[in-house]
């Protein structure tokens, strides 16, 4: 059986970690850490291995995978309706694609775990006051304060108790009739006079609401249709908390990360002999890695050889962020060399943070349009390939939030300030998610 005291690398570097008070073998994280190891599991191994399966499904072209949350979840934020509206949505939206594909769609949730950012610089400048930057909930707070912006290992402790909170309701949620397909026009209010989608939604709901019909006057168990898996992911990026929550398996004696079912690692902190990496090598949960513009075919190779030496079906999944610019430049050669080498991959699509800009009024944006063609480009680079586009990582939110301009709502730069509400990234709102849906759901129709 692992030992865990062993199980991971002693002396690698880790990037984008928080400046704790006392370091990072003090005191006060000896503490934290001390209180998680005593935690129940968020999730449990059983389900990892169950989204693996499902990705392995993906990685063959029978499925399609719909990740998508916040880009940093907030202690605030993490109330019934909040979590209740980006449930739907993603639902939604994998509702409008899976209608179009006919294939599975994986759900899976940037959320019960995605509090913590990686950032550009250590410190935050503000009319002359510098003060360190804000790292994400799990580390210090948003509010512009010598006290606010104090890193807090304790904080880890709130990261968990909020994501069991989450989790606790997801779980009612997904399992207890408010996923059931039978329910899409339900999910539609709020829109349903939206004269771009909202008719093209009920359109569809009322086409899924007759196969439903016929199904179960065919005789097949409605009751199946009741309920949904929908699986929690974030970036793995504060090891502390990481490591705090990994567990050994009593089935098989493996090693699992069970604060999330699936974990990735980022853009940032991929450094083949960097910390992340290694951790990411020696858990058995499905691992995700950013891959950006300036990601070469040596690195692709050389992180399935760490990651996945055995070849496991469903294990590993490359996310790209190339931006819409390069993404048809800088994606053909990776895709090509990692088919070529026999790997099993899930390529996925994550078109929010290669085309991100600040608008003049300093807001920091995304063109609906960029992030469109992002996907375009991800479908077109595969079609000529012959490989399969397995699926789409989205920053979104559920609400009527004004942060990503354009889409059918036309948001200009000078709307961003009316509901400018995320703690780091811009996010797509309900209707521009849903939006994306249908795209997206053309372009898997026609692959």
């Amino acid at each position: 059986m692992t030992n865990l005291d062993t199980l991971f690398t002693p002396g690698l570097v880790a990037a984008q970690q928080p400046q704790w008070p006392g370091g990072p073998d003090g005191a006060a994280v000896a503490q934290a850490v001390s209180e998680l190891k005593k935690l129940p599991p968020l999730v449990f191994a059983g389900e990892c291995d169950n989204l693996k399966e499902k990705v392995a499904e993906a990685q063959a072209g029978r499925a399609f995978w719909l990740q998508g949350g916040d880009c940093a979840e907030t202690f605030a934020s993490a109330t019934a309706d909040s979590i209740r509206n980006r449930i739907k949505t993603i639902l939604q939206m994998a509702a409008v694609l899976q209608y179009a594909s006919s294939l599975p769609v994986i759900k899976v949730g940037r959320m019960a775990g995605q509090f913590a950012k990686p950032r550009s610089n250590d410190l935050e400048t503000r009319d002359g006051v510098t003060l360190p930057a804000y790292r994400g909930d799990a580390v210090n707070d948003i509010e512009f304060t010598e006290e606010s912006r104090q890193p807090n290992p304790q904080r880890l402790v709130q990261v968990y108790n909020t994501s069991a909170a989450t989790l606790n309701l997801v779980r009612a949620f997904t399992q207890g009739g408010f996923a059931d397909l039978r329910q899409v026009h339900e999910w539609n209010k709020g829109f349903a006079n939206d004269p771009r989608y909202g008719q093209r939604y009920e359109q569809m709901a009322n086409e899924i609401g007759r196969a439903l019909n016929f199904m179960t006057s065919a005789g097949v168990d409605p009751e199946s249709f009741k309920k949904v898996d929908f699986y929690s992911s974030h970036e793995a990026l504060i090891l502390e908390y990481e490591k705090a929550l990994t567990r050994i398996d009593s089935r098989t004696g493996n090693a699992y990360d069970v604060s999330g079912h699936m974990v990735w690692i980022g853009e940032r902190t991929r450094q083949l002999d960097g910390a992340h990496l290694d951790f990411a090598s020696k858990i058995h949960n499905p691992i995700g890695v950013k891959l950006g513009p300036k990601s070469t075919v040596e690195d692709a190779l050389s992180m399935i050889r760490v990651l996945n030496p055995a070849n496991e079906p469903g294990r590993l999944t490359f996310i790209t962020r190339m931006g819409a610019g390069l993404v048809r430049e800088k994606l053909p050669a990776l895709v090509d060399a990692v088919n070529k080498s026999g790997a099993h991959v899930l390529w996925v699509c994550d078109p929010m943070h290669g085309n991100t800009y600040e608008a003049p009024s300093g807001y920091k944006t995304r063109r609906f349009d960029d992030v469109l063609d992002e996907v375009r480009g991800f479908f077109e680079v595969h079609k000529a390939l012959g490989t399969h586009p397995g699926g789409i990582h989205i920053e979104l939110t559920g609400d009527d939030v004004t942060e990503c301009v354009g889409g059918g709502e036309q948001i200009s730069e000078a709307d961003l300030a009316n509901r400018y509400e995320t703690a780091c990234d811009p996010r797509l709102n309900h209707t521009q998610s849903l939006e994306l849906a249908f795209l997206v759901a053309e372009m898997l129709r026609d692959r």
